[in-house]
């Protein structure tokens, strides 16, 4: 009878042990503010059903959540598109991999000066991302619009040098993503990453002089080390984060700045 107690009081300790530990489990993801830290936000309490603590980590840039993420400071981050990613990866040594995809933020042309991209005028200064995957992403977003020609061999990351045609001589200012905002008083135009317009309080969608379609192959996505992968704690994430609630926030909240992909 006393054996049967201690195996009753012994298997007690374990289940109150790994309730503690369900409990204090806390995934640590970074993010840079807008949207990404917002949207996060609500996932946070969809996690803490499970018993999981949604430690959300803000950036103000493009590196340091990645390097973050490869020493182990971060479960994950949530900021950045695949072709950056993958960049990345190859320019630091990295190996980081899409978790999930989320959503589209499409890249704009944005100006306090001039209201169409008809006005600009010759020779005039058009800011982009000075980093190689949305630098280019922007000129070809420029070649959409009619402004420039690339040449075709340069793929998804076209520099200023391949540019073959420049009909009104723009000149170009490489500047950091999160600065982009910031030098629309010295320049005709900018092409700004969607996270940064809306942090900036643009509507995308209503401001923005010129738009990427919703057909961007630009998704936002979840990153994980390549070993983590098959983590259960992060198939908490994804799942919390592709539910109704995520879905219908980010629908209402930015509307059609930030586009859903699930």
């Amino acid at each position: 009878m006393k054996k049967h107690r201690l195996i009753i009081a012994v298997l007690s300790l374990v289940l109150l042990v790994s309730s503690v530990g369900v409990a204090n489990t806390v995934l640590k993801i970074g993010a840079t503010s807008v949207p990404h830290a917002e949207i996060l936000e609500i996932v946070a309490p969809l996690l803490a059903k499970e018993g999981i603590t949604l430690q959300i980590i803000e950036f103000t840039d493009y590196v340091q959540p990645n390097l973050a993420l490869q020493e182990k400071d971060l479960d994950a981050n949530f900021f950045q598109h695949i072709p950056y990613l993958e960049s990345f990866n190859q320019g630091h040594g990295t190996n980081l991999v899409s978790l999930v995809g989320v959503h589209i933020e499409p890249l704009g042309v944005y100006s306090q000066k001039i209201s169409a991209l008809s006005e600009l005028s010759t020779r005039a200064q058009i800011a982009i991302p000075n980093d190689a995957t949305n630098g280019g992403r922007a000129l070809l977003l420029l070649q959409e619009a009619g402004l420039i020609t690339l040449d075709p061999k340069a793929g998804i990351e076209p520099t200023v040098f391949d540019i073959t045609e420049n009909k009104l001589q723009i000149r170009f200012h490489e500047l950091e993503a999160a600065q982009l905002s910031r030098s629309l008083p010295d320049v005709q135009a900018a092409v700004i990453n969607g996270n940064y317009a809306l942090q900036a309080n643009f509507n995308p969608a209503q401001d923005a002089i010129f738009l990427e379609g919703a057909e961007s192959p630009y998704v936002n996505v979840i990153a994980v080390r390549a070993q983590d992968v098959d983590n259960p704690l992060l198939a908490k994430l994804v799942e919390a984060v592709l539910s109704a609630e995520v879905r219908e926030f980010i629908t209402q909240k930015y509307e059609g700045s930030v586009i859903p992909v699930f």
